[in-house]
């Protein structure tokens, strides 16, 4: 076996190893959504609602109250 048919082969391992990752992350997502953990349109609307003066996505109270414990 020389080097392009080893680089090529580990080319496609590599692949479907991320393509395994892919699918993985985007079954949590949907998981994590359906059992009501985050609400993910949420945060697609960022995007469309990008003022100052928008409101937060979650609510600030919860991050003051981590950081004065």
């Amino acid at each position: 076996m020389d080097a392009k048919t080893l680089q090529g082969v580990m080319y496609i391992i590599f692949i479907i190893f991320l393509t395994f990752i892919l699918y993985g992350y985007i079954v949590h997502l949907y998981r994590s959504e359906k059992k009501g953990k985050r609400n993910y349109e949420k945060y697609g609307k960022m995007a469309l609602d990008d003022e100052l003066t928008s409101p937060p996505v979650e609510p600030i109270e919860e991050e003051k109250s981590k950081e004065s414990k």
